[in-house]
């Protein structure tokens, strides 16, 4: 009984004892872009990168990091920060270059992700010294996000959502005035190095679902211009009439884009669209300095794309 207990005790232990909880901290830097009502290409919305507007990419930056809880399960915190911007006058749709509506937004961004690895190579170049190696992972998870999207007005950046551009809250009908705090679900895939035991590089792609449409400041329909607050607000609800309709002859009928008497009834135009909420992306280059673990004695994986492995039981240090 004595050595039952003491067996099982040291089975307890035993992955205590070498279990590898690592981290690295660092970096990433990149480039955003958004799918919203603003901009676009052609047609009226397509989803995922179709109605991407590539002169509309920006910039990113942010710090990370990440702990090491399995051999192919890690867990990341992170902050950034992310500019969105778009403009309908860079579409090729007459009804958004006739709507002529642009904004910019930076967000503020804290995640807390979990990466899976899905394929490694442990020992690059067969050194048998174990001191590069490559991971390809898949995440997912969730982040909170402040952001505030602003509209270029005289000069100046102007924020749009004190505005009520859309009679948020103070028209009869219209929806609630919406936050500036976001709940956001990251998803994505990505690849890192493992150089020498103590640095780490690689690229990400990061898909960013959220729970709002007014990223862009544009969801539902006009608002009658005469219940505005203020004329900054009427002037930067609708914009068409910045247009000049003897440059733009194949433009729609600007009354498409004005409140009006329709048969009697008064006719509020389409502004947004409240069916999809918006989202953004990131692609970024990361960058991380390792905090190294024990050494552990144990089996090896060899991972492939065809899911073939192969074992054999090595001594080293694992990153």
């Amino acid at each position: 009984m004595k050595k039952l207990v003491l067996v099982s005790g040291l089975l307890l232990i035993a992955p205590l004892a070498f279990s590898q909880y690592k981290w690295d901290f660092g970096g990433h830097l990149g480039a955003t872009n958004c799918l919203g009502e603003i901009g676009g290409k052609e047609k009226t919305r397509r989803d995922f990168i179709l109605d991407l507007k590539l002169s509309q990419t920006r910039s990113a930056i942010g710090g990370f990091a990440r702990y090491k809880i399995h051999p192919d399960i890690l867990i990341r915190g992170s902050v950034g920060w992310y500019r969105i911007s778009g403009a309908d006058k860079f579409s090729t749709n007459p009804g958004r270059v006739g709507r002529n509506l642009s904004f910019r937004n930076d967000i503020i961004e804290a995640s807390v992700t979990g990466q899976y690895v899905f394929y490694d190579i442990a020992d690059l170049g067969r050194t048998y010294r174990y001191r590069n190696d490559f991971k390809a992972y898949v995440f997912t998870g969730a982040a909170g996000a402040y952001h505030n999207p602003k509209a270029e007005y005289n000069g100046s950046w102007v924020a749009l959502q004190p505005l009520h551009t859309e009679g948020q809250g103070i028209v009869e009908g219209a929806p609630k005035p919406y936050s500036r705090f976001i709940f956001v679900v990251p998803a994505g895939a990505g690849f890192f190095f493992t150089l020498q035991k103590k640095y780490r590089i690689g690229w990400e792609f990061n898909w960013r679902t959220t729970f709002t449409d007014y990223l862009d400041d544009v969801s539902t329909v006009y608002a009658d211009p005469n219940l505005l607050e203020s004329d900054e607000a009427r002037d930067l609800a609708n914009r068409n009439d910045e247009l000049v309709y003897a440059d733009n002859p194949d433009l729609p009928d600007p009354q498409n884009y004005y409140p009006h008497i329709e048969g009697g009834v008064m006719k509020y135009p389409k502004r947004g669209d409240p069916k999809h909420n918006d989202s953004y992306l990131s692609t970024t280059i990361n960058a991380s300095v390792l905090i190294k673990g024990k050494s552990k004695f144990g089996k090896h994986k060899y991972k492939s794309f065809f899911g073939k492995q192969y074992k054999g039981r090595t001594i080293r240090a694992k990153f």
